[in-house]
């Protein structure tokens, strides 16, 4: 099953142990390399820092927030060694300029992701000249995308000429 982006912002950390609020996880930490999400920055009223809670120390996504064992679950970023390249990079895909090789297709306006925490599709809001054209969005699948920089997001030429033909093809009207 695939999720929406928005249940990744601004959730509730909760403790199983204290039965109670812990933090906020305030963004996703993205790992540009490969797309996946391997945690959040959070904040916590313990901690002057910003803390880092990773994807295998929540228990549960559930609605109301993620559900942790305790506050040991949060870390200081600067004691996860292994991490630090990723984590210093800090990667942004929301708003990341999304092209091919020939055009600038727009702008990632949101994302989905599935159970094992890897980005699978990026909804795309073109701009404004093209919106008049087709759709004002453009949903891109992982298997498009050839390269992730700190700029943009490269994906293949054919594969977005399709997907822009197919929203064009779906909000056709019917011929009679």
């Amino acid at each position: 099953m695939l999720m929406m982006s928005k249940g990744l912002f601004g959730q509730p950390i909760l403790s199983l142990h204290s039965e109670g609020q812990i933090g906020v996880a305030l963004e996703p930490i993205i790992n540009p390399h490969n797309l996946k999400i391997i945690g959040w920055w959070c904040k916590s009223p313990t901690s002057p820092k910003q803390l880092v809670l990773f994807t295998e120390n929540v228990r549960e996504i559930m609605p109301k927030g993620l559900a942790v064992d305790n506050d040991s679950a949060l870390s200081v970023p600067e004691d996860l060694v292994r991490h630090q390249e990723v984590l210093g990079i800090r990667f942004q895909l929301l708003d990341k300029l999304v092209k091919t090789k020939r055009h600038k297709l727009g702008k990632v306006s949101d994302f989905t992701y599935d159970e094992s925490m890897f980005v699978q599709k990026l909804y795309v809001a073109r701009s404004l000249v093209k919106i008049f054209s087709v759709e004002d969005t453009l949903l891109i699948d992982r298997n498009q995308i050839q390269e992730v920089t700190d700029n943009y997001i490269l994906v293949d030429d054919n594969e977005a000429k399709e997907t822009q033909e197919e929203l064009a093809g779906a909000t056709a009207p019917a011929s009679g």
